[in-house]
């Protein structure tokens, strides 16, 4: 049998629990009206619309602005922003979506913004907050270019497109009521960053690079875009082509900057540190930067003969490897702009630098301290020894 309690012992084990929550509570310091009035200053209130399209309205609305981005021109009703990220759903995870969609559950409301613009500029554009992946998934499957598969429910269906359904189905399918988040055009252009950080960060679905890049739109980002599609900085620092999706080659473009700029000041978290330093240079991208990593990437080529790789075999760059020698060596180029390195395989091979920039608490500050300072150190000794 199990054990049985009084209702006195049940009661007071409850006062009990209750005893030791008010004290926990009341350790805290907490200024009631200081609260409410920040509350109040902080309220926004935002008048959005609720709507319902349907799947093929959507989908209708989508792809003018898909037409238009291919033929190089920016139009389109419903479009996805550059600073979102590229589309990395894989076909199980769409199929999943367009699953769900069939079956009847619900799904999470798409979250769009009018543009705001000035009556001479304005046409009328939409831009999707969230749910870019999921439009693209609809418009992918509508036009028959996802082919479902993995589905567990309707595992009849694996291996097929729109259109192997029955005509009935199709037409129910494009009538799939999805509702959606319209934040009018009145709503300021940091409500909206605020409100895209959010909803993206809460989820835990986007990389770190991925909400930065939404959040912290300016020159700065600008800069980072275009500097990662030059060519010198694609052929000397590859990353995949599922990495690239996710904005990988920004990232590590961020933290060359941010570390060569003030690796000193870095002290426990990456995402915290580098969203700071993005914060404190949003408006601006010296043509310095540029010239910077340019002259780090040509000197790279020059004297490493397998630049930022582990060997001729590595196809991509690991993060802390690229970290310590391009950093390292912008520090070096710093203090001996016509520097010519000697022996430079002697260091890099060693077992020092194997262990320097392992990923093993690579993150921690002295780490990270350390393999910078090997690196510029060890281009700047006569002999290049370390």
């Amino acid at each position: 049998m199990g054990t049985q309690l009084s209702l006195e012992s049940l009661f007071a084990e409850l006062q009990s629990e209750d005893e030791a929550a008010t004290k926990a509570t009341s350790a805290l310091v907490f200024d009631v009206d200081a609260a409410e009035s920040q509350i109040r200053e902080q309220t926004r209130n935002i008048n959005y619309l609720v709507n319902q399209y349907t799947v093929a309205e959507l989908v209708r609305r989508f792809e003018s602005s898909v037409i238009e981005q291919a033929q190089g021109e920016e139009g389109g009703e419903f479009y996805v922003p550059y600073y979102q990220r590229e589309f990395v759903w894989p076909p199980a995870h769409q199929s999943e979506y367009i699953e769900t969609l069939l079956i009847g559950l619900p799904v999470p409301p798409l979250l769009l913004a009018q543009d705001e613009k000035p009556i001479s500029a304005d046409e009328g554009r939409v831009e999707i907050i969230d749910g870019s992946q999921r439009v693209r998934t609809l418009h992918r499957f509508l036009r028959g270019k996802l082919v479902l598969t993995g589905l567990t429910r309707l595992s009849a269906l694996n291996g097929a497109a729109f259109g192997s359904l029955h005509p009935s189905r199709q037409r129910k399918f494009e009538r799939i009521n999805i509702r959606v988040y319209e934040l009018p055009d009145t709503v300021s252009e940091d409500d909206r960053m605020d409100v895209f950080r959010r909803v993206n960060t809460s989820s835990l679905t986007l990389s770190s690079a991925e909400v930065r890049r939404g959040a912290f739109r300016g020159a700065f980002y600008e800069g980072l875009r275009r500097l990662s599609k030059d060519s010198l900085v694609q052929e000397m620092i590859p990353v995949g082509e599922q990495k690239g999706k996710r904005q990988e080659l920004e990232e590590l473009l961020l933290r060359f900057f941010a570390y060569s700029d003030a690796y000193q000041n870095f002290k426990k978290k990456v995402a915290p540190f580098l969203s700071e330093f993005i914060r404190t240079h949003q408006d601006q991208f010296p043509d310095e930067y540029r010239d910077r990593l340019l002259a780090v990437l040509t000197f790279v080529k020059t004297y490493f003969p397998n630049g930022f790789r582990k060997g001729g075999a590595h196809r991509t760059v690991p993060r802390v490897r690229f970290e310590a020698i391009a950093v390292g060596a912008a520090l070096a180029l710093k203090e001996q702009p016509n520097l010519i390195p000697v022996d430079v395989l002697t260091w890099l091979e060693s077992d020092r630098f194997t262990s320097l920039t392992t990923s093993d608490g690579s993150n921690s500050a002295p780490r990270l301290r350390n393999r910078i300072e090997f690196v510029r150190d060890a281009l700047l000794m006569p002999k290049n020894g370390a």
